[in-house]
């Protein structure tokens, strides 16, 4: 799969682009993986057998990989799929600055997995659409295959990337059922978020997820974290000064004070999410913004490749 370096991922501006390089890297890496099998399910390549017609030889995918494919139309098919992106202020975790270390936050990952799925969808002539929501749906669109379709919603995350704003709080809840009342044909459901909910009622929340599964969809919540910083708390011991995204909230201390309890409230709460999803039947897959967009894209495979 391609690897992108830091620079790329800081100059994230073309976001068609660089979906295209990590769907091409990833279609790739399926040829030389035990995920092989499932290339004929979704992408538009397989090995040339001698004798064929070279005229559907990819000679671009040769070039890289020195072994011959042929581009593989698929029939069109009446998978359609909604995308869901949380653009609160909490996922725009770690900041990133112009002299920041953070080359990535979760909000970046995220509108580049789903620029990434979008692209994959595109290729298999399957309709799709984009929900973007922060305290309130902030973007809704409609399932549709076209070319031009897929530009605008890319336009919409680039536009997403751009805000960048502080104090702006999540209600997954109220945007989950707006979705699931608004989706009227059986679709794919597909949520990047940390699920970081303002009110304080899970019951709520995961009353939202079991609306969508009533209302027959089929849905993946791809839980997008910083792993290392907010569910392992992996702080160097020295005074930090930790402020609230969404609320603006200020607390200093050294992190060997807290973490233990931290660490443990934080699995709790993970540990009863997925408890949730498992029993209203929602994929729920650990989206760690440092291991890359490999493991976003098996998953939403093998989910794809299961409904058919």
């Amino acid at each position: 799969m391609v690897i992108l370096d830091n620079q790329q991922v800081r100059n994230i501006g073309n976001l068609e682009l660089l979906a295209k390089q990590v769907v091409e890297g990833f279609i790739i890496g399926l040829h030389k993986s035990p995920f092989h099998g499932f290339s004929v399910e979704f992408a538009e390549h397989r090995l040339y057998n001698p004798g064929e017609s070279t005229k559907d030889i990819d000679w671009k995918v040769y070039a890289r990989t020195d072994r011959m494919y042929t581009k593989k139309f698929e029939e069109e098919t009446n998978l359609r799929c909604q995308i869901v992106l949380d653009i609160s202020s909490s996922m725009y975790f770690p900041e990133v600055t112009k002299d920041s270390a953070n080359y990535t936050n979760k909000l970046r990952f995220s509108a580049l997995a789903a620029a990434s799925l979008m692209n994959l969808l595109q290729k298999q002539r399957d309709a799709f659409g984009l929900t973007i929501f922060d305290s309130e749906v902030r973007t809704h669109t409609r399932c549709k295959a076209s070319t031009s379709h897929y530009r605008l919603l890319l336009t919409y995350l680039q536009q997403a990337l751009e805000r960048n704003e502080r104090n702006r709080t999540t209600s997954a809840t109220q945007a989950l059922h707006q979705i699931a009342d608004s989706i009227h044909k059986r679709s794919l459901v597909v949520i990047f978020s940390d699920m970081f909910e303002h009110s304080t009622n899970s019951e709520e929340l995961y009353s939202a997820l079991q609306h969508l599964k009533h209302a027959k969809h089929e849905v993946i919540l791809f839980h997008t974290v910083d792993k290392s910083l907010e569910i392992d708390f992996n702080y160097d011991n020295r005074p930090y000064l930790f402020i609230d995204m969404e609320t603006g909230e200020e607390l200093r201390l050294q992190p060997n004070q807290v973490k233990e309890t931290y660490v443990r409230q934080v699995a709790a709460f993970k540990d009863e999410l997925r408890l949730k999803c498992m029993q209203y039947k929602v994929d729920f897959v650990e989206a760690d913004i440092n291991q890359g967009f490999r493991p976003v894209l098996q998953a939403w495979l093998a989910k794809r490749a299961k409904i058919g």
